[in-house]
C-alpha cells in the first residue's frame, strides 16, 4: 500500500493531486485543518492536511477496475496499513494539540483559537474510528471464492436443503422466488414445503385397455410391466396379455416370456406392423394388454420416428414414459424432449432404490410437465411398485423420509 500526505488550501486541489499522483482508485483516509508552526500560523489563514492512500496493484493500473477476488489475507493486510497509517496521524494531531496548549499557556489572546483545535481534533478521532469500524465490517464481509463461485454468494439453509438433495439449480431458483413471494407469516421451511407439493402432480393411473410403456434402454421398462401384470392378474384378478416390441436388446424377450410363464399370461412378440395387429387382435379378450417397446436414444430421431409408429399403432392414449432416478439432470432433460413426440400421458420414476437422494424426482416432473403415475423401488416382482402421494413425494425430496 502507498500512503502519502498532501498539503494544500482546499479539497480539490487535493482531489487533483491525488487523481494525478495516486489514480482514481486512491482512498482518503483522513483529512484535517492545520497553521504554520509558530506564532505566526495562528494568525494565518489554516490550510488542509489529507492523507490518501492506494493499493500497489491498483496503482500500477490506474484506470482499472478493483479486483473484487482478492482473499481475505489481502483485505486484512489493508484494514491493518490503514490503521497503522490512522495511528501516525492521530499520534501527530496528539503532539500539535499538546504544543498548541502550551502556546495557550504563554499567550492567552489565542485561547479561542486552541478551544477551536481541540473540536477540531476531537471530530477527526471520531472521523477516524468510523472508518476503521467501516473498513473492519468490510473485511468480515467478504468471503473467499469457493469452487469458482462469487465472493459474498452465502447459501440459505434452504438453497442447501435442495443442493444436497439434488435438487436442479434452475428449479432451485424457481422455489426461492416462490418463498419470497409468499408473505404469510409462516416459516421458510413451511413455505418450502407448500412450494414443492405445489410443484408435484400425482395421477390416479387407469389400468386397462392397451398400456405402453416407452423410454431408453436399462430404464426397467420390462421389469415395471411384470410388475403391474403381476399385480393386476395376481391381486386384482384381470385377465391380462403381454406383448413385447423389443427384440433388439438380448435377453429381453425371453425376460418377459418368463414373467408370462409364471403368472400364466398370454404372450405376443411382435417384429413388425403386422405382427402388431395380429397381436392385438389375438388379446381382444384380456381386459389390460401391457406392451414392452425398445428403449431408443433420443437423440436418434430415426428410431424414435420407428417407434412412434408402434406406438401408434397401439392405438391408445395411456402412454407412460419410463425414467431412472439415477438419470444425470442433463441427459434426463433431453430424453424428456425427445420422447415428447410419442405423446406419453403420464411418468413412471424408477430405481429408487439406488439412489440416496430423491430430488431427481422433482427434477423429472419439472422438466416434464406431465403427472406421476408410480414409482419402483427394487426387483421384486410384483411387489416394488408403488403409488405415492404428493406429501410423501415431499418429505423424500427434502429428505425427512425414505423409500426403501
Amino acid at each position: 500500500m502507498i500512503i502519502k500526505r498532501y498539503i494544500v488550501n482546499t479539497m480539490n486541489e487535493a482531489m487533483t493531486r491525488i487523481r494525478y499522483e495516486l489514480g482514481r482508485d486512491a482512498v482518503i483516509i483522513s483529512q484535517r485543518k492545520i497553521r504554520k508552526p509558530g506564532i505566526k500560523g495562528f494568525f494565518s489563514a489554516k490550510s488542509i492536511e489529507v492523507t490518501a492512500a492506494v493499493e500497489n496493484e491498483v496503482n500500477d493500473k490506474k484506470e482499472n477496475t478493483v479486483n473484487n477476488n482478492r482473499s481475505n489475507n489481502e483485505l486484512n493486510n489493508i484494514e491493518l496499513n490503514s490503521i497503522e497509517a490512522i495511528k501516525k496521524v492521530v499520534q501527530q494531531e496528539n503532539e500539535n494539540i499538546s504544543n498548541s496548549k502550551v502556546v495557550q499557556k504563554q499567550n492567552s489572546s489565542v485561547h479561542k483559537v486552541s478551544n477551536q483545535s481541540d473540536n477540531n481534533s476531537e471530530n477527526l478521532m471520531s472521523e477516524m474510528m468510523e472508518m476503521k469500524t467501516m473498513i473492519s465490517a468490510l473485511s468480515q464481509k467478504r468471503e473467499p471464492a469457493i469452487a469458482g463461485k462469487p465472493m459474498g454468494n452465502k447459501k440459505s439453509d434452504i438453497e442447501k436443503i435442495l443442493i444436497d438433495n439434488d435438487v436442479d439449480s434452475e428449479n432451485i431458483e424457481n422455489i426461492m422466488v416462490k418463498i419470497k413471494n409468499d408473505k404469510t407469516e409462516k416459516t421458510d421451511f413451511e413455505k418450502l414445503k407448500i412450494v414443492l407439493k405445489e410443484m408435484i402432480h400425482v395421477i390416479k393411473p387407469k389400468l386397462q385397455g392397451r398400456i405402453v410403456m416407452v423410454g431408453p434402454t436399462g430404464v426397467g421398462k420390462t421389469t415395471t410391466i411384470a410388475k403391474l401384470a403381476g399385480r393386476l392378474a395376481l391381486a386384482e384378478g384381470k385377465k391380462v396379455g403381454l406383448i413385447t416390441v423389443d427384440t433388439y436388446r438380448i435377453g429381453a424377450v425371453e425376460q418377459l416370456k418368463a414373467y408370462a410363464d409364471i403368472m400364466n399370461l398370454p404372450f405376443k412378440v411382435v417384429y413388425n406392423m403386422n405382427d402388431m395387429d395380429k397381436a392385438i387382435e389375438s388379446m381382444s379378450e384380456c381386459e389390460v394388454v401391457l406392451i414392452d417397446t425398445t428403449g431408443r436414444s433420443s437423440k436418434n430421431k430415426m428410431q424414435i420416428a420407428e417407434l412412434r409408429t408402434f406406438v401408434e399403432k397401439a392405438d391408445t392414449k395411456n402412454i407412460h414414459l419410463v425414467l431412472s432416478s439415477t438419470t444425470k439432470n442433463r441427459d434426463m432433460k433431453y430424453i424428456i424432449e425427445g420422447y415428447r413426440i410419442l405423446n406419453y400421458n403420464s411418468i413412471i420414476v424408477t430405481k429408487l432404490d439406488e439412489t440416496a437422494t430423491y430430488g431427481s424426482i422433482l427434477n423429472i416432473l419439472e422438466t416434464a410437465k406431465i403427472p406421476l403415475s408410480f414409482v419402483s423401488i427394487g426387483q421384486n416382482v410384483p411387489d416394488d411398485i408403488k403409488e405415492l402421494s404428493a406429501d410423501s413425494i415431499v418429505s423424500l425430496i427434502l429428505g425427512e423420509d425414505t423409500i426403501c
